[in-house]
């Protein structure tokens, strides 16, 4: 499977370890850094890793900050993406059968390297169980990106 992945200062180090146990596991990873633990802003990486899986460049991704949160937040704003923050594996069992999520985000700070890799492996070999109910909350989700840029686009406009 070919996987984004990136973190900001705070989710450096498990990124580092993730991205390593990834690709012994055989995947292709792609990492949009950070390269060390200085200062950086997490939605810069949180938006390369949207973008990615977005258009279709990789099949997910992994983004790791302080909390997961931030980066979760700044990931769903691109349209296309499911991002969820990782707390325990049922969850994440869930968010992919019931949600189709797309990008995982992981929190350095409350999140172990053996956990997340135990929880990414899990996020990627878990698949979307499909069904009407599922498809139909999605359809939704997609309905409200679309709504969101046309409405965007109308303050635009009434601004100029």
């Amino acid at each position: 499977m070919k996987i984004a992945i990136a973190a900001d200062h705070a989710g450096f180090s498990l990124k580092e370890t993730l991205r390593d146990k990834l690709r012994a596991n055989g995947h292709e990873v792609v990492d949009f850094g950070t390269d060390s633990n200085q200062s950086t802003d997490y939605p810069d990486y949180a938006a390369a890793v949207a973008h990615e899986v977005a258009v279709g460049h990789v099949d997910r991704g992994f983004l790791v900050c302080s909390t997961g949160v931030g980066m979760s937040i700044a990931a769903n704003k691109v349209a296309g993406i499911r991002a969820a923050v990782a707390f325990n594996d049922e969850e994440v069992r869930l968010t992919r059968e019931h949600n189709d999520a797309n990008v995982l985000t992981f929190g350095a700070k409350f999140t172990g390297p053996e956990e997340a890799s135990r929880m990414a492996d899990l996020f990627l070999n878990t698949g979307f169980s499909g069904g009407a109910r599922h498809q139909r909350r999605i359809a939704k989700m997609s309905e409200l990106e679309h709504s969101a840029a046309m409405h965007a686009q109308e303050v635009q406009q009434t601004k100029s």
